[in-house]
């Protein structure tokens, strides 16, 4: 998501400037260029030598008669986007004050006024991330159009947010964003039916399309809602868990009754006043059939168990009910693997509940890292193969394709 783009890396006087180096390294993996900038502060705490060798550029730390703050951050210049990473408190309030007295306020300053986009990651302890003057600093450079990457408030501290969360960051505010204002809500992994206190039903999948799905929502514009169930069981090396959605408001749910009702309160925009849903995007795996699960665990040694099986509500028909004009996409997993027969199934589905486009896949890639899926629309198909994180481009794209243009 960041193939070509130019990265102005202004590094302030944060203990958290010692993370800057691998900030780099992972830019320039997702296809970043970046040149840094520090301030004299910045110069204490982390040797402009490995800035460096992390971005393969000369470090400005000074600004002298080759005016590179212009160079960088100009009208012509050669920067797409300006991150601040780490950012103080003392940087934002001189930047919200237009005080440019080192050379990454400087490099703000020229940002601002050339209308460079402008991100910035803050990173100090919490009560100055609570300081009133702080705060309005921040609303004001928000109001000027400064995309701020949240911190992790922990252990007294706004700990400057994850690599991931401000490459996302980056990409959202240097790329094309079709859905721009537009809430989506999106399903992810699997449910889990209670069998007993211990034992459950549930089925392989592991979250990561539906978790690729909104992370690319995101990148595109929306404030996305993530409703997100179990992680299906897998082998350990097949994957790290889930360490964190900043591109996302998390919702947490098991069943497919509670995931359900949470689609519904999220479409509807109940959870802390927040706005009405534009569309949803259901890549959830939920579990056909529940059952109403023992007080205590079943114990084992019986010749035979059998389960009584109860149908649960589907989630996009249920939706589609409660709210006839939402622009709805689904997600039709079979196990035939003929393509013939997912583009029936994916159309028999979007028949029924209305839907925009269907995406089809097999069954075997579940838990996989690559997935090979057909789009399919009323007018035909397309294939996909390749990455789970691509494929969410792909579909948040031609989600994005179906709201009209303005």
């Amino acid at each position: 998501m960041l193939d070509g783009v130019n990265v102005a890396l202004g590094i302030t006087g944060s203990i958290a400037a010692v993370k800057t180096v691998e900030l780099a390294h992972e830019l320039r993996r997702r296809g970043a260029n970046v040149r840094a900038v520090m301030s004299h502060s910045a110069e204490g705490i982390v040797h402009p030598w490995a800035v460096e060798f992390a971005t393969e550029h000369d470090v400005v730390t000074e600004i002298t008669g080759k005016v590179e703050h212009v160079e960088l951050c100009g009208r012509e210049g050669w920067a797409d986007v300006l991150l601040i990473a780490p950012a103080t408190a003392n940087t934002v309030g001189k930047i919200a004050a237009a005080v440019d007295d080192t050379p990454v306020t400087t490099c703000a300053t020229t940002a601002l006024g050339a209308d460079v986009p402008v991100v910035v990651a803050p990173a100090m302890h919490e009560p100055m991330y609570d300081h009133p003057g702080v705060l309005e600093a921040m609303d004001t450079l928000q109001s000027w159009g400064v995309d701020f990457v949240d911190p992790r408030v922990e252990e007294g501290k706004a700990k400057i947010a994850t690599e991931d969360a401000i490459a996302l960051g980056v990409a959202r505010a240097t790329g094309d964003t079709p859905l721009s204002d537009r809430h989506v809500v999106v399903t992810s992994g699997a449910t889990v039916e209670a069998i007993d206190p211990v034992r459950v039903l549930t089925n392989r999948a592991s979250g990561r399309t539906g978790r690729a799905v909104a992370r690319a929502c995101y990148v595109l514009g929306a404030d996305v809602t993530l409703i997100h169930g179990a992680v299906g069981p897998h082998a350990v090396t097949d994957g790290d868990p889930v360490t964190g959605v900043p591109y996302a408001d998390l919702v947490s749910v098991e069943s497919a009754e509670e995931m359900t009702a949470a689609a519904l309160s999220a479409v509807d925009g109940d959870d802390d006043g927040g706005t009405a849903a534009d569309a949803l995007v259901s890549v959830a795996a939920i579990g056909d059939y529940t059952v109403d699960p023992a007080d205590e665990k079943i114990r084992s040694g019986q010749d035979e168990l059998s389960l009584s099986l109860s149908p649960t509500a589907k989630l996009l028909d249920t939706v589609r009910t409660e709210h006839p004009d939402l622009r709805m996409v689904g997600f039709k997993t079979e196990t035939s693997g003929d393509d013939d027969a997912m583009v029936a199934a994916a159309r028999e589905t979007a028949a029924r509940a209305g839907l925009a486009f269907v995406v089809a896949n097999d069954a075997s890639v579940m838990g996989e890292e690559s997935s090979r899926a057909l789009l399919v629309h009323e007018e035909g198909y397309s294939e996909f193969e390749g990455a789970k994180s691509v494929l969410g481009l792909e579909v948040a794209r031609a989600l994005a394709a179906t709201f009209p243009s303005e």
